[in-house]
């Protein structure tokens, strides 16, 4: 791996420069792979286990501290992901990865403690909308690392190579799969965020005001609604296919769910929606806009174990 320490980190103790240097690599790559915060900090506490368990003398006699960790951590995603699938299997109902809260809307309660702002340890770009995670799930594990860490991280196949446990070629050709799967759900690469704050703008009036007409404008007549409760949360088990049966639904939500207040916020970089009820936030609303300033994705997250990060101090 080609990642080293920062200039001037202290190099008396080689994990330690590490540890400040390479966090925020490590996390946001873990969270791509993952989906989930929870996760990624996990896989990333367990890489930095695995560097304290070695000698000093072992630590010492690795070239690069922070190439040894990305090569690490991403096995350890690879292994997790493997076995996300096994999990997954017997999830209750549809799953979807866990949303990202932006820096200043951070709230108390993050995997990592209280007051930490994940914002500041995880880079945000398109790579981590919700609609590229969603499409990172249908890959398989191998194909997902491939990619994250070529076309995302710009890694060398040679060096994923080593990670994945194939070839440079096969690992190319990983990538390229990926890419595909990519293409063929038409995710922008580059999604346009004023776009999208106003379409959403627009899709909370109406809804608040429920204006049948403006809703049935702003989604794309074969739109997809999603929501994940994990057997924890009210939650439909099934997606809610079409304009006419998600207008349906989201109306009937207006009408009798307990009062609330709906609030914008930022979603893994892009304008989003929560709907917060007795102080605290109970889901979280994740949306994909086309060219044609249409919803064709609304993703709602309403397992609290997933919302952690978002809840009020």
């Amino acid at each position: 791996m080609t990642t080293r320490a920062e200039p001037g980190d202290d190099q008396s103790d080689p994990g330690l420069s590490t540890m400040m240097s390479e966090r925020r690599q490590l996390l946001s790559l873990a969270y791509r792979l993952l989906g989930s915060l929870a996760d990624a900090e996990d896989a990333v506490q367990e890489t930095y286990t695995r560097w304290y368990a070695m000698s000093r003398a072992q630590q010492e006699a690795v070239e690069s501290p922070g190439a040894w960790m990305t090569k690490v951590s991403s096995r350890i995603c690879l292994n997790l992901l493997g076995s996300a699938r096994t999990r997954r299997e017997t999830y209750v109902g549809e799953w979807i990865p866990e949303p990202l809260p932006d820096s200043a809307e951070w709230m108390a309660g993050a995997a990592g403690g209280a007051g930490v702002d994940p914002a500041d340890r995880i880079t945000l770009d398109e790579s981590v909308t919700m609609a590229f995670l969603v499409v990172f799930e249908s890959m398989t594990p191998a194909e997902r690392v491939a990619f994250v860490l070529h076309d995302v991280f710009r890694y060398p196949f040679a060096e994923v190579a080593e990670i994945v446990g194939r070839s440079p070629a096969a690992c190319r050709q990983l990538a390229s799969s990926a890419r595909r799967r990519i293409a063929a759900a038409r995710v922008e690469a580059s999604p346009n965020a004023a776009r999208q704050a106003s379409v959403v703008r627009r899709f909370k009036a109406a809804w608040e005001a429920q204006d049948i007409e403006t809703l049935l404008s702003l989604l794309d007549p074969d739109a997809t609604a999603i929501s994940d409760g994990g057997g924890r949360a009210i939650a439909h088990l099934l997606p809610t296919e079409g304009a006419e049966q998600i207008v349906h639904l989201y109306l009937k939500i207006a009408r009798f769910a307990p009062p609330r207040t709906i609030l914008e916020r930022t979603v893994n970089g892009l304008l989003g929606l929560v709907v917060e009820s007795e102080g605290r936030i109970e889901t979280v609303f994740a949306f994909e806009v086309a060219d044609d300033d249409r919803i064709t994705h609304i993703w709602a997250v309403r397992n609290p174990d997933k919302l952690r990060p978002w809840q009020l101090s």
